[in-house]
């Protein structure tokens, strides 16, 4: 019998098999208060998870913390306890190009690997791409609530600061990282969707990403504390939104 999973303290029955996920703890109860009603709680380290209904569809939503490292546990231990989970995170991230604005949103097509917990299940060239059927749903949802939003690719950082070239007083050993993604038409900095995209892709799970920009980093911008919650709430609006997509088109699919 499978049990409550170690990290996540998590059990069967506990969890939906549509799930948003997001780093902070904040934001998972900001998302929560979003639905119709909850029907679970649960704590455990940097993983707090509700569970309800949004507009009469089951949904739970997860932090993870921060990295590739903490995804990569969430992913694992969801995929002991739900059969076919769909996922999207709804993350924060900086634009790595000029015209993309703080405050709007970037919904990620695929991941640049920067980071290496994927290197475990998989080699360098495996491409971590988001489902077609998510990035649909996510740009349908952002049209519909009339959020302005980016379709491109993500780059996946390991790490908040080296990684992402930011100066503190500490050598960087490729200080010309930003301009080499914005020059590949790069869009935005995150740190986990790699690694979801990488291990979807291998259990044929659906997953997609879908971030709001608190930074501009070519132009060295960043969002107001008041935007930002204002950014926040509309990726999660957009994430739930989403989410309620693949659901009826799920529940089409079966009545077909």
């Amino acid at each position: 019998m499978v049990k409550k999973q170690y990290h996540i303290g998590v059990a069967p029955g506990e969890i939906s098999d549509y799930i948003l996920l997001c780093g902070d703890p904040t934001r998972v109860e900001r998302t929560a208060k979003l639905f119709d009603k909850t029907v679970f709680e649960g704590r455990n380290r940097e993983y707090l998870t509700f569970t309800g209904t949004y507009k009469k569809m089951p949904v739970s939503v997860m932090s993870t913390g921060i990295g590739p490292d903490n995804t990569e546990i969430a992913v694992i231990e969801i995929s002991q306890i739900v059969k076919k989970p769909v996922f999207i995170r709804i993350g924060s991230s900086g634009a790595l190009q000029k015209n993309i604005k703080t405050g709007e949103l970037v919904i990620s097509t695929g991941s640049v690997r920067l980071e290496n917990t994927s290197l475990f299940f998989v080699t360098e060239g495996y491409p971590a791409v988001a489902d077609y059927s998510v990035v649909e749903s996510l740009v349908q949802a952002a049209e519909k609530l009339g959020y302005p939003y980016h379709v491109g690719l993500t780059a996946t950082a390991p790490g908040f600061y080296g990684a992402q070239c930011r100066k503190t007083g500490f050598p960087l050993r490729v200080p010309n990282l930003i301009e080499h993604l914005r020059k590949c038409n790069v869009l935005n900095f995150e740190m986990e969707s790699s690694t979801l995209f990488i291990l979807s892709s291998i259990k044929g799970f659906k997953a997609g990403t879908v971030c709001a920009v608190y930074a501009n980093r070519p132009k060295n911008i960043f969002i107001s504390e008041k935007e930002k919650h204002n950014a926040e709430l509309r990726c999660i609006k957009t994430g739930l939104e989403a989410m309620r997509i693949l659901y009826e088109k799920d529940n089409d699919r079966k009545t077909a």
